[in-house]
């Protein structure tokens, strides 16, 4: 390893709630970035009330894990007096950084609550190393690369900025199709600003080209009987390029997903969490599982994988999923709130499953358990042959006793 990798980089996990927050510190995650009811960029994620991002606070001091607050969205003149409080707000909380891309935002966040450190996010397209040091001229110390940018150019501004400046980099999850996420399809086919949140991901929606005399003839600019996808962008996937990632310099590697369920977030942040520790103890044996590693990080629902611009900029093979799919290997079934002294769990039910089903327990050190399914009661406990009600709470007998916090799956056929 070379100077840049001496310091192991930060993993970096997307919560979306308080219960996926929970999943997000047992499975591995160094630091968990969050979204208010306000001003991030996913509006349509649960998101976390002031008292919640108390609580989350609370969990995170207990692991030892850092607490990231996104603040992210393109201020419109109606938003700053709003902004205001809401940063009034933050500063009693006192995350360790919040993410913000407005310049205008930036510096209302340094006038109400200064003590707490800003990181610039990857919508304010930050692609050289003269806008890093722009920055880090104005107290930053952190900056989230552009999703364009390739390994080498990375490489180039740790060298070229000062060295306690971190480069924080997405490293899996959804791409954008557009540069650095500031799109403007949602709001001109929808009227919802993805740059206020409210993203409604038309592009993954199914395009054909028509002429305007022909309107009624469609006609796909690829070769597809379905239509064309030339929006829809494969999931970025690098778990397989950890030396690559570290010898870049890279300080934080990020993963997508606010809006992911607790399935995702478990088994993308565990196997992250393990490949990196092997790595940084055993280079050698981490080439050996890589792998392995790259089989048991699809174990949730994801579109296929691929490398983004890291190499290079990709071809329309390596980045477009002509499809509006996702690959499902697994099905979330809930999560371990309680054990109780008999050695029933209590879940809130997420999918349907069945009475004497064998499913499987995931453990943060990679082990999935299979378990049967012995008993099943509601509250009452009025015995159940199956789980058809989503968010239902339910006490299971299985033949292995869970811990606390364990994820449940069941494997389903690919589809």
């Amino acid at each position: 390893m070379d100077s840049k990798t001496e310091k192991k980089p930060e993993l970096l996990v997307p919560a979306g709630s308080l219960e996926v927050l929970s999943v997000a510190l047992r499975y591995g995650a160094d630091a968990v970035y969050i979204g208010g009811e306000a001003y991030g960029l996913r509006a349509k994620a649960r998101n976390f009330t002031f008292d919640e991002m108390r609580t989350a606070r609370e969990l995170c001091d207990k692991s030892g894990v850092r607490l990231y607050v996104t603040a992210n969205i393109f201020a419109h003149e109606d938003d700053l007096a709003g902004i205001e409080e809401y940063f009034k707000e933050l500063s009693d909380i006192k995350p360790d950084a919040v993410l913000i891309a407005d310049p205008g935002v930036f510096s209302i966040a340094k006038r109400i609550c200064p003590d707490i450190p800003v990181h610039i996010s990857t919508q304010a397209n930050n692609t050289n190393s003269a806008t890093f040091k722009f920055w880090y001229d104005l107290g930053v110390r952190r900056v989230v690369a552009a999703r364009e940018l390739t390994l080498a150019e990375i490489s180039r501004i740790r060298d070229e900025i000062p060295s306690d400046m971190e480069i924080e980099c997405f490293v899996h999850g959804a791409m954008c199709i557009s540069y650095s996420g500031r799109c403007l399809l949602s709001a001109y086919f929808t009227g919802r600003d993805a740059n206020h949140g409210e993203c409604t991901h038309p592009c993954r929606w199914n395009y054909a080209v028509a002429e305007a005399t022909r309107p009624d003839e469609y006609m796909p600019v690829t070769e597809n009987e379905r239509g064309t996808f030339i929006f829809n962008s494969k999931d970025l996937c690098m778990i397989g390029y950890i030396p690559e990632l570290a010898s870049a310099g890279i300080g934080s590697l990020k993963i997508e997903g606010r809006m992911r369920n607790a399935l995702y977030v478990a088994t993308v942040a565990r196997m992250y969490r393990l490949a990196i520790d092997e790595y940084f103890s055993d280079p050698k044996a981490y080439l050996r599982h890589r792998a392995d590693y790259e089989k048991k990080v699809s174990e949730c629902t994801h579109r296929p994988f691929g490398t983004g611009f890291y190499f290079g900029k990709p071809t329309h093979d390596g980045q477009v999923y002509d499809e509006s799919t996702y690959e499902t290997e697994y099905t979330y079934l809930g999560y371990v709130h309680e054990v109780t002294d008999d050695g029933r769990i209590l879940i809130e039910q997420k999918n349907k499953f069945l009475l004497n089903d064998t499913i499987e327990v995931m453990k943060p050190n990679g082990d999935n358990i299979k378990a049967g399914v012995m008993s099943i009661t509601d509250e009452k406990q009025n015995p159940m042959e199956s789980a058809p009600h989503a968010s239902q709470m339910l006490y299971l007998k299985l033949s292995v006793v869970p811990e606390e916090g364990d994820i449940l799956r069941k494997q389903e056929d690919v589809k």
